[in-house]
């Protein structure tokens, strides 16, 4: 007899795969295998974001228009059902805590970028019951609308509010003229976020909203590799990320 997806939410429920009614959490390894003498080896692709960079333009979007117009990201009105892959918040509510009066007080109110943390502990692959949410071996944490049965657990478990959720078809919202033919288009009932463009990562390119970036204020690359964009970019600068102590390991850095 098929299985309906009621009857697998119980059953993934009753077995303990989703974090809720008290199944543990088990421990995942992080992204960057450890050769012989003990350094990372593979690829850990990372991003690095420079705030004061950013901030020159405080009003562009340009590198979120891009995201969302190469991805095919619908403009819905209502708010409370917009889906969003990057997008610009205050660092104080991004961060809290992290700028005081002696250091990055200039900063306050100023907005940055939020995306995917593309943790290497991420937890929304640790409830995922369909594995329609993975991590790749070079780190980045994909999605499968295919797979996605609209559980959401996976949004619950973020701590980053970095998925979303697609209540009606998102398609009803594409201008159908400038619709990305080299992407896919979603369907309601499925989470969908940031891959830090993994389809052009397999061609040798970087993701769109660096690209896109005037001011060239964010950066991308292999954080295994000395002599990467990220790597360089985090040398000899102060930098943050998001909500470290919780141990998912982010992939996205801020550099004051």
């Amino acid at each position: 007899m098929e299985m309906t997806r009621l009857d697998f939410l119980k059953k993934a429920w009753r077995t303990g795969l989703v974090l809720f009614g008290g199944a543990s959490f088990e421990v995942v390894s992080g992204s960057a295998l450890l050769a012989a003498d003990g350094k990372p080896s593979g690829r850990r692709m990372a991003m690095a974001i420079d705030i004061r960079a950013c901030v020159k333009d405080a009003g562009c979007v340009k590198c979120i228009s891009a995201c969302h117009r190469g991805h095919n990201v619908p403009v819905i009105p209502d708010a409370k059902r917009a889906i969003t892959w990057i997008w610009k918040d205050t660092i104080d509510r991004a961060m809290p805590g992290v700028l005081d009066p002696y250091s990055g007080a200039d900063l306050r109110g100023a907005n940055t970028l939020l995306l995917c943390n593309q943790c290497a502990n991420p937890p929304c692959v640790r409830v995922c019951p369909t594995g329609a949410t993975w991590k790749r071996e070079d780190g980045i944490v994909m999605m499968d609308q295919h797979r996605c049965i609209g559980c959401r657990y996976c949004m619950a478990a973020c701590p980053y509010g970095s998925r979303s959720f697609n209540w009606g078809d998102p398609r009803r919202y594409l201008d159908k003229g400038s619709v990305a033919r080299d992407y896919p288009t979603r369907t309601k009932g499925t989470v969908e976020k940031c891959e830090f463009c993994a389809e052009r990562v397999d061609r040798g390119l970087g993701p769109l909203c660096a690209g896109a970036c005037a001011e060239k204020a964010i950066l991308f690359g292999d954080l295994n590799a000395p002599g990467s964009a990220v790597r360089k970019a985090l040398a000899g600068r102060i930098a943050l990320r998001r909500k470290p102590e919780l141990g998912t390991d982010p992939s996205v850095y801020y550099l004051l």
